[in-house]
């Protein structure tokens, strides 16, 4: 039997493992964090139950510890998971002994080429847009999962759907094999609706997924933005541009948004062939062909010689900014190449709630709106978020800090914040920054908890109509993940609101204290 191992003890390492023990490899499921760590991301409850299942799949666990390559019984395969760095001295030490070794979306992809991809990959707006296109395409009543860097694990995808084959093909088969739904989880199945006769797989997919992927071949390839971001990681800016690029090369149709200052650069020469978008209008598309808007409807033009033609308003999108204009462009391009027709579209769009945790309001307290941006991960994004919202706000910024350009951001904070709340290890560093640009309204909370109260006071102080957490970091040195950040901010903001509100006590004696002084006025 073929032996493999997955890197990686997340949902995406572990769809992997179950994946490849379906196709009757042999696997072993490896992850450096101990279970103790793993326990806190999620609940020691969820590992032990996670744990037991793969058991029961004869599938190996191995926490706190890497691969062991140096035995005689190596893996003939190697499966990462996104988050780990292609670069560790395990995945070097493979290839030098000739192991394939290649990412969880390359894994899902090989199991799912036959059917069409919409792969959306870009530094900021591509959750958003996953997010729309997966929305139009099932208004069209297209089964097409979103998944990947959003939604589902691209491997629980292909797991699903490779379960949902062989239950049709095997299904005369089932009392002599047992019953195969039983032998698949209830915790790693996805609904029907995105196991049966799946249609599309509407993937985002991050740096990290590119890389780690080599035959990934989307039908159409979408790139929203291109700013400095990863670097650690990636190293220089060029890598990260190469890796992005090697998604859109591999894809068979290429939309790009060409309001996109580093891509429209770019332009025809490294990109004849794709469509570009602009929100600024025609005379501002790139090539012949391409989506725009003008006069309020989203407008496209398919080839140099067609009439233009009108697609859809674009008061029909709910969502603010300019930047959720040009993630709508780029939705409709997929969805019209992909052959929606205009009323799917208009429906999803005027459907469409937004995004978790990207501009998301929260609630209102004593008229001031809660809004959680967590998914502003760098500055770039996070100088969008504060330009979306009414000013002036009240700004909670903080996280582990990442390399870039802060210049814009910090001159949106002098624009419109009101006062700066500082959490995280980013704290000191983003005051001294504040400092050198003569900001001073600012102040160390280090973490949401104090944030929270501390920016109603300073919002009713200033008269300030909006709380934004919009990080400008990623958020692992206080939580798991961004979506962990901006669920403690919704449940924190919940809380704050819920005692904020009198009590039934307090209620009768004010009623009490109105009767006594209408009583008294008589």
């Amino acid at each position: 039997m073929s032996r493999a191992t997955v890197i990686g003890f997340g949902k995406s390492g572990v769809a992997a493992a179950r994946l490849l023990k379906r196709e009757g490899w042999e696997v072993e499921l490896s992850d450096s964090a101990s279970a103790k760590s793993l326990a806190e991301r999620n609940t020691s409850e969820t590992l032990l139950q996670q744990q037991q299942e793969l058991a029961a799949e004869q599938i190996t666990v191995k926490l706190g510890q890497s691969p062991d390559l140096n035995g005689a019984n190596l893996p003939q395969l190697i499966v990462v998971s996104p988050g780990v760095p292609w670069d560790i001295p395990v995945l070097n030490r493979a290839r030098e002994l000739g192991i394939e070794t290649i990412g969880e979306m390359e894994l899902a992809w090989r199991h799912l080429q036959s059917l069409p991809w919409v792969g959306i990959t870009g530094t900021n707006g591509k959750t958003t847009t996953t997010s729309l296109i997966a929305a139009i395409f099932q208004a069209a009543g297209l089964n097409a999962p979103a998944c990947g860097n959003i939604g589902y694990a691209a491997c629980e995808v292909a797991l699903s759907w490779k379960g949902h084959k062989d239950m049709k093909e095997e299904d005369t088969e089932t009392q002599r094999h047992g019953d195969t739904e039983n032998s698949f989880p209830a915790s790693s199945r996805l609904p029907v609706s995105a196991s049966s006769s799946l249609d599309w797989v509407i993937a985002e997919i991050s740096s990290y997924q590119i890389e780690s992927s080599t035959s990934l071949a989307p039908r159409i390839g979408v790139w929203t933005t291109f700013t400095p971001d990863h670097l650690a990681r990636h190293k220089t800016l060029e890598n990260y541009y190469n890796i992005k690029a090697k998604l859109l090369s591999q894809s068979e149709l290429q939309i790009f948004n060409g309001d996109d200052a580093y891509l429209s650069k770019l332009g025809l020469s490294a990109w004849p062939n794709a469509y570009w978008t602009s929100v600024k209008g025609k005379d501002f598309l790139i090539s012949e062909k391409g989506f725009y808007i003008e006069n309020g409807w989203v407008v496209e033009k398919l080839t140099a010689n067609s009439a233009p033609e009108r697609i859809v308003k674009v008061s029909a999108l709910r969502m603010v900014g300019e930047h959720n204009q040009q993630n709508l462009l780029m939705a409709v391009a997929a969805a019209r190449l992909a052959g929606i027709n205009a009323d799917a579209i208009a429906r999803a769009i005027s459907e469409f709630p937004g995004v978790a945790h990207r501009l998301e309001h929260i609630c209102t307290w004593e008229g001031i709106d809660f809004i959680n941006d967590s998914k502003a991960t760098n500055y770039d994004a996070a100088e969008v978020g504060l330009a979306s919202v009414n000013s002036p706000a009240i700004l909670i910024a903080g996280g582990e800090a990442k390399a870039g350009d802060d210049t814009a951001w910090l001159a949106q904070i002098q624009n419109k914040a009101a006062a700066v709340l500082l959490i995280g290890s980013a704290a000191p560093t983003f005051a001294q920054r504040l400092q050198e640009v003569g900001y001073y309204t600012y102040e160390i909370v280090e973490t949401m908890e104090r944030a929270i109260p501390k920016s109603a006071e300073l919002a009713k102080q200033h008269q300030a109509p909006v709380v934004l957490l919009s990080p400008a970091c990623a958020s692992f040195d206080q939580y798991p993940n961004f979506e962990v950040r901006g669920d403690h901010f919704r449940e924190l903001c919940l809380a704050w609101v819920e005692n904020s509100k009198p009590s039934k006590l307090e209620l009768l004696d004010l009623e009490n204290s109105s009767k006594q002084s209408i009583v008294q006025s008589r």
